[in-house]
């Protein structure tokens, strides 16, 4: 099999490419109308205006584009082969010799442009702006100085008290009650010329409905001439500070690049911390690109039967059958991983290798 692409690699690789696209674009624009509707209940609240809900919107574009990217491509490289195979050219091109392997490459090239695209933007763009989408509406809503930095957590200001969490995650009790934990958090207290009082530290914040409790306390007091030290096991902390508006500032797993998930399941392994959903989103990183591959090229034997004879409605079910097949199989194995605590790399590994399995068994029973 020659590798140098011909005309009808060219061919086939725009026809899907463009069909794609289309999709791509119309699956956006579904989904972003659907987040917008979902805004206009917050529109109100604090300084939420529907200019910030529109601003939010357009800064999680590049998110939203990854991550509906997948399913676009199952339906579109279905949907582009269809017609294809619906005009005979797929024929055609087996007729001179065109082999289906030959074919499925052809496909397999021109949505690697768009994947490596996507995995990119996943790395880049999407990570930034989704931050910066979550720190428009947290101010807009919650009135706050609050802001994330890319290295050193949560800070927020209540007074003359600054406040920086390295982490931290929401919690459900078993009564229903909603849990904030901050861990590694530092108070910086400053007086009126702006040197610094005290500065205290506790390993953990917690705050629940009677209020804040920090927790393994070290408070260092500065005079003017000497330094004090206190330790508390734990101590009750009379703070205003809205718990809603620090946890929509957490940095999710879901707006950092591969780098800084790696990092931060380092970290949350070496303090003894639940690193399940990080290492959750960073695996699913590493196994994007192979997915959409493997998801595209398992659904390329049924252009060869059972879309030559189907018109657009058939080939647009088989696409969405797809892939709401695989998300499934994904979020079955994903949750089976947190919940058994079994490598997530398996569980990534398993929805492809499935797919692409029942893809070869049906098509050699002639599918259609």
């Amino acid at each position: 099999m020659r590798l140098l692409p011909r005309i009808h690699d060219i061919y086939v690789g725009r026809t899907v490419l463009l069909t794609v696209l289309v999709v791509w674009m119309v699956l956006l624009g579904l989904d972003a109308i659907m987040a917008l509707s979902g805004e206009a209940g917050k529109i109100g609240q604090g300084h939420y205006s529907f200019g910030h809900a529109l601003a939010w919107l357009a800064y999680t574009l590049p998110r939203r584009a990854y991550t509906v990217f997948p399913m676009a491509a199952v339906i579109g490289a279905l949907m582009g082969l269809g017609q294809l195979a619906a005009t005979s050219e797929l024929t055609a091109l087996r007729a001179v010799g065109l082999s289906r392997r030959r074919i499925a490459v052809s496909v397999a090239i021109s949505l690697s442009l768009l994947t490596v695209l996507m995995v990119v933007n996943g790395e880049t763009l999407s990570p930034w702006a989704q931050n910066r989408a979550d720190a428009l509406k947290t101010s807009a809503r919650y009135n706050t100085d609050m802001a994330t930095a890319r290295y050193s957590g949560l800070w927020a200001r209540e007074g003359d008290i600054f406040l920086n969490a390295q982490t931290g995650e929401e919690q459900v009790s078993a009564d229903g009650q909603a849990i904030l934990l901050l861990h590694d958090v530092r108070l910086y207290q400053l007086g009126e010329d702006g040197r610094l009082l005290s500065l205290t530290y506790a390993k953990t914040a917690r705050h629940d409905h009677q209020g804040w409790v920090l927790e393994t306390v070290r408070r260092d007091t500065f005079g003017e001439r000497s330094v004090s030290r206190q330790e508390l096991p734990t101590e009750k902390w009379a703070s205003k500070l809205d718990a809603a508006a620090l946890a929509s500032g957490l940095a999710k797993p879901r707006n950092l690049s591969a780098g800084e998930l790696k990092t931060s399941i380092d970290y949350r392994k070496r303090n003894g911390l639940d690193a399940r959903d990080y290492e959750d989103t960073y695996w699913g990183r590493w196994f994007y690109p192979l997915n959409v591959l493997a998801l595209c090229l398992a659904a390329v034997p049924f252009a060869f039967g059972s879309l030559r004879s189907g018109g657009m409605g058939k080939r647009l079910f088989l696409g969405m059958l797809f892939a709401l097949g695989f998300l499934l199989l994904q979020m079955f194995f994903g949750r089976m991983a947190g919940a058994l605590k079994f490598d997530y790399r398996i569980a990534y590994a398993l929805p492809p290798i499935m797919m692409l399995g029942i893809s070869a068994w049906l098509s050699r029973r002639r599918v259609g």
